[in-house]
């Protein structure tokens, strides 16, 4: 008996059907990773205060659009009725010369709560590209900008000790080898020297992450962003790729413990993308974080 072969299209069929899942998985994933807004939260307890305050953290955001006027982002941080926003930089885009998605921002945050801000990698660059000074700007629409400044303050009776700086922030025995940064050493010299809780609003979380600056500053708290999670997350292995931690680098998010638990470090996913890809099963985020009295 002759067999009657198929013709060689129909064969395809379940590898073009395959195909056709995937890329709609992905495209599916992609929108909602670019679009799709949470809020992660998390608790650190210290003997320091003695009511809660709960912070609202914001990073990364690119230029990013979340509904109209970014309402969509405006909602969600009023619903985590934070007694202060921090924004860690990258507001901006280096590469584009609007500003308006930045400050509009910043002035609709600050009628939530107090704003302040440290600048980014981003709003470096954006100013030499532009010769634009950025803090007047943010300043202007309602933040505080703290950029290797501290400001002692009081959130729900609790003083509170609130600094912002943009650098590596390696630790003082970097000196000896000229890597560290004479200037951000004395800046964070002097800023940890009290005894009110203190926190630290740095863009840059390598040298808190793998050169020893959680144990070697005495900081309670840093937030940070920057490395957007790995910008493209794979199940069961992570973030793929982070700017000065390489590829497949592990910690990109959550919070990041010294070795005695007194420093913490909050590192944010943050909002945006790099210029070149999208954010891949990485949904955007903001950060609530509840410090408590122990």
């Amino acid at each position: 008996m002759k067999r009657i072969s198929k013709p060689k299209w129909i064969r395809i069929i379940p590898i073009i059907m395959f195909l056709a899942v995937c890329t709609l998985l992905l495209v599916r994933m992609i929108d909602q990773s670019n679009h799709s807004l949470i809020c992660n939260s998390y608790t650190i307890q210290t003997d320091k205060i003695q009511e809660s305050i709960r912070i609202a953290h914001i990073t990364d955001l690119h230029n990013s659009i979340f509904g109209e006027d970014n309402q969509e982002l405006l909602d969600l941080v009023k619903e985590q009725m934070p007694g202060l926003i921090l924004i860690t930089g990258d507001l901006l885009n280096s590469s584009e010369i609007n500003t308006d998605i930045a400050t509009d921002l910043i002035t609709n945050l600050s009628e939530i709560a107090p704003v302040y801000v440290s600048l980014g990698n981003h709003e470096a660059e954006y100013q030499q590209n532009y010769g634009t000074e950025i803090i007047p700007l943010y300043e202007d629409a309602g933040a505080v900008v703290l950029d290797s400044q501290y400001q002692d303050i009081e959130v729900n009776g609790q003083q509170l000790r609130l600094g912002g700086i943009y650098g590596y922030c390696l630790p003082a025995k970097y000196l000896e080898t000229k890597e560290a940064d004479p200037e951000e050493c004395a800046f964070l010299s002097d800023f940890q020297n009290t005894d009110s809780y203190t926190i630290l609003m740095c863009h840059m979380p390598v040298c808190w992450l793998l050169n020893g600056g959680l144990d070697e500053w005495d900081v309670d708290c840093i937030f940070s962003g920057h490395l957007h999670g790995g910008q493209v997350i794979l199940p069961l292995i992570g973030g793929v790729y982070a700017p000065d931690m390489g590829w497949f680098p592990g910690r990109l998010k959550g919070v990041f413990s010294s070795g005695d638990g007194a420093s913490n470090l909050i590192l944010s996913t943050g909002l945006g993308n790099t210029e070149w890809m999208p954010r891949i099963n990485n949904r955007p985020e903001i950060v609530t974080v509840d410090i408590l009295p122990q």
